[in-house]
């Protein structure tokens, strides 16, 4: 299979889980549904340019590099800290198995895509 093409696809689950992910942290109450939450919209909005409209270039393949470095750190938060999954909030409430489900789907597309971006720039470099 191309690389382009398991490119757009993990990017696209990727922009499903993560939004999935934001809905269910609003209605559990870890964030708290204000306009401030809507800041990841453009973010992904950008990602899936990058992804869709930028295809096979170079640009294309920075942009959702960087995207999937900032998607690695959404699981990394969510498991530390009191109020996280290593906490036990998350643990005993109801939906738990999504929750965290959601977040290791987002770490493993995050990191796919991250090897596959990174992979056809380095590609990019050797060519020239």
């Amino acid at each position: 299979m191309k690389t382009t093409t398991l490119l757009v696809t993990t990017s696209l689950l990727y922009v499903l889980f993560n939004t999935l992910h934001l809905a269910d942290d609003i209605v559990r109450g870890m964030e708290p549904g204000r306009v401030a939450d809507l800041v990841m919209v453009p973010i992904l909005v950008i990602w899936l340019y990058g992804t869709l409209v930028l295809t096979e270039r170079r640009s294309g393949y920075v942009i959702t590099l960087l995207g999937s470095l900032l998607g690695l750190v959404v699981p990394l938060v969510h498991f530390k800290g009191a109020g996280g999954v290593a906490g036990g909030r998350v643990a005993g409430s109801p939906g738990a198995f999504f929750f965290v489900w959601t977040l290791l789907a987002l770490g493993v597309t995050a990191g796919f895509s991250l090897v596959l971006s990174a992979r056809e720039l380095w590609r990019g470099v050797k060519r020239r």
